[in-house]
């Protein structure tokens, strides 16, 4: 890491990483700082990267997505511009929620969504029966979510 963390920093990423919309002020209160303080050291942390993007994470059920899948994928031909390929696929894909490039038994481990088996299946259809690097996929069907995030201990 290139960028210098104290403890403060440290604190205002924690709290952020727990509930983005915090305001100014909450967070100023909960690092003993002031409000400027507090600005100018987010302001240092969003443009050296270490807060890549602030999002809502919405409850899938809500919005008719009943289903999570978790599915291994093997290539055929595992050159760069496959690989790219592959890559620019899968971030393309908005049901695609989490894309890995991995060592072992596939090449890419993908998190996807569906609303039902019959959207799934047509999911299967767009990224893998159409793509001809496709060797196989295996899928499985997640039973309950029992957690899900991408806060780092820090």
């Amino acid at each position: 890491m290139t960028t210098q963390l104290d403890d403060t920093d440290l604190t205002i990423l924690r709290t952020l990483q727990e509930d983005c919309k915090i305001g100014l002020e909450q967070l100023a209160h909960e690092c003993a700082l002031s409000v400027p303080s507090v600005q100018r050291r987010l302001k240092r942390l969003r443009q050296s990267k270490l807060i890549e993007k602030e999002i809502a994470v919405l409850d899938p059920t809500q919005f008719d997505y009943k289903m999570t899948f978790v599915v291994m994928v093997e290539l055929d031909r595992e050159t760069l511009q496959q690989l790219d390929l592959f890559r620019k696929r899968a971030k393309a894909e908005p049901q695609v929620q989490q894309c890995y490039y991995v060592t072992g038994d596939a090449d890419f481990i993908l998190v996807c969504c569906a609303k039902d088996m019959q959207d799934f299946e047509e999911l299967t259809h767009r990224l893998f029966f159409e793509n001809s690097n496709v060797r196989r996929f295996r899928t499985s069907v997640t039973m309950d979510r029992t957690k899900v995030g991408l806060s780092i201990p820090i």
